[in-house]
C-alpha cells in the first residue's frame, strides 16, 4: 500500500514534458487516491484469485500511469469510480489472457471473466449496474446480464463443505443460512482459534468463512495460517476494519468482506473463491 502511494505521489509530481507540478497537486492526487487503493487491491485480487497475481496488477496499472499521466482522470465527485476505471483501462487488453479455463468440470469453470468483473464490481465492491458498466467499458445491458448470467453460474456451483470462524453466534448463523441456500453444507463453526485449527483437521473443508477477531482474544488471521500448513483451501475473512490487513505489512488475504456485510457480498465471493480453488496455486 505504502509503496503504490509513493509511486502515485512521485509520478503525480511530473507532468507529461517532465516538469514539476505543484507539491499541492501531487499531494491532493495522493490523498485522492490512497483511500481507495486498498479496495481496488482487494478487487483485483478477487478477480485473479490470488493476492501475489492481483497486487501485481495493480501495480503496473499504476506503473503505466506514471508512463502516460494523461491516462489518469480523475473526477473529483467520483474518485473511487476513476480509480476503477483507470485500472479497467489498462486490465482489458490484457484479461483475455488471464481467463484461462480450469480442468475440474465444474458449474463455476463455465463462468466467463467478465461475469466475475461484472459480479465483484457490484456485489463486493458496492457499484451500481451503470458505474461498473463506466468501468468495464460496456453497455448498461450487458453488464445487466453478465451479473445476472453469474448469479444464476454461482447457483449452480457443486456442493461444498464450509468452515466458518467466527465468534458472534448470530453472524455465524447468518453466514451458515447463506452457506447453505447456496447448496453447500456448513461442516463445523470454530469460536477460537485452537478449536478452528482441530475442526479443520477433523473435516479438512472446502471453504474457510474467518473472522479476524475471536472469542478468547485468539486471531483468525492465526487460524488461517496453521490450517494452511495443513491443506491448501480458499479463505475468505470477514472484518469491520479491512484496511487493516491491506497494509502491506504482512500476508494479506485473497478475499476479503467487510461487515456489516451485504448477503449478495458473501455470495459473489464464495462463488469466485470455490472458481478459482483449482485454478490458482496461492503464493506461500
Amino acid at each position: 500500500m505504502r509503496l503504490f502511494c509513493v509511486l502515485l505521489f512521485e509520478g503525480a509530481c511530473m507532468n507529461t514534458h517532465g516538469q514539476t507540478k505543484s507539491a499541492t497537486q501531487a499531494l491532493t492526487l495522493r490523498s485522492l487516491l490512497g483511500p481507495h487503493l486498498p479496495f481496488l487491491r482487494r478487487y483485483v485480487r478477487a478477480l485473479v484469485g490470488n493476492q501475489l497475481a492481483g497486487d501485481q496488477y495493480v501495480r503496473a496499472a499504476l506503473e503505466a500511469v506514471l508512463a502516460d499521466p494523461e491516462i489518469l482522470e480523475i473526477d473529483s465527485d467520483a474518485v473511487r469510480l476513476s480509480l476503477f476505471r483507470m485500472f479497467h483501462a489498462f486490465w482489458n487488453p490484457l484479461r483475455n489472457g488471464a481467463d484461462k479455463p480450469t480442468s475440474d468440470g465444474t458449474p463455476l469453470d463455465a463462468l466467463p471473466i467478465s461475469g466475475r468483473e461484472a459480479l465483484l464490481l457490484t456485489a463486493m465492491e458496492g457499484f451500481s449496474v451503470a458505474d461498473a458498466a463506466i468501468i468495464i467499458g460496456r453497455s448498461t445491458d450487458v453488464v445487466a446480464q453478465d451479473v445476472a448470467d453469474a448469479r444464476v453460474q454461482i447457483a449452480a456451483a457443486i456442493r461444498s463443505r464450509v468452515l466458518i470462524i467466527e465468534d458472534e453466534p448470530i453472524i455465524a448463523m447468518h453466514l451458515g443460512q447463506m452457506v447453505e441456500s447456496m447448496g453447500h453444507e456448513v461442516v463445523g463453526m470454530a469460536m477460537t482459534r485452537d478449536e478452528a485449527v482441530r475442526m479443520a483437521r477433523a473435516v479438512r473443508p472446502d471453504l474457510v468463512l474467518a473472522d479476524i477477531q475471536l472469542a478468547d482474544g485468539s486471531s483468525g488471521i492465526d487460524a488461517v495460517e496453521i490450517i494452511l500448513v495443513d491443506f491448501d483451501v480458499p479463505v475468505i475473512f470477514i472484518t469491520a476494519y479491512p484496511e487493516r490487513l491491506l497494509t502491506g505489512e504482512r500476508v494479506e488475504p485473497a478475499y476479503l468482506i467487510t461487515k456489516p456485510f451485504d448477503p449478495e457480498t458473501v455470495i459473489a465471493t464464495i462463488g469466485q473463491a470455490l472458481l478459482t480453488r483449482n485454478r490458482v496455486t496461492p503464493e506461500s
